[in-house]
């Protein structure tokens, strides 16, 4: 059993060869639709606090609902409706936070702090610090295929 509560190394295959990951993220799931190539999987992805007991009541308490699709399985093996669970690698997660917030804050940083160096105008820098984000995001979306080969998520127990 691996030493972090919740957390236990699965394995993959990576070039024909199994592999063990250090730790993984895993979310339980429904199937929501079989293709010939794919399963795509519901899961509910909760705050930290969803499971405290006087979350009705706290309006800080939100989860979510995701779709994710698995690829490069043996479809034929789920149903729509079926439970299970899937899994990324913790990399992945590290990876995924890095594209939705690192890189975006750093980007809007150094607009902001350029842009007020160079004009002194605060509004100025403000609204260029959020505008540079545009062509980040539009860019992020274009190369959403290749990301989606990059980003893949296995289904591991069924």
């Amino acid at each position: 059993m691996h030493s972090q509560c919740g957390k236990r190394p699965i394995f993959v295959r990576l070039n024909s060869r199994r592999t063990k990951m250090a730790t993984s993220i895993r979310h339980k799931g429904i199937i929501d639709t079989v293709r010939s190539d794919a399963v795509v999987v519901r899961i509910l992805q909760s705050s930290a606090c969803s499971g405290c007991q006087v979350k009705n009541i706290c309006h800080a308490a939100d989860s979510k609902e995701k779709l994710v699709e698995v690829s490069g399985c043996n479809t034929s093996d789920f149903r729509v409706g079926q439970s299970v669970e899937v899994a990324g690698t913790e990399s992945q997660g590290w990876r995924a936070v890095l594209f939705a917030f690192g890189i975006p804050l750093v980007l809007l940083f150094v607009a902001l702090v350029l842009t007020l160096a160079v004009t002194g105008n605060e509004k100025m820098a403000a609204l260029a610090a959020i505008a540079v984000l545009v062509p980040y995001y539009v860019i992020l979306f274009l190369c959403r295929n290749r990301m989606k080969k990059d980003f893949k998520f296995e289904i591991i127990d069924y």
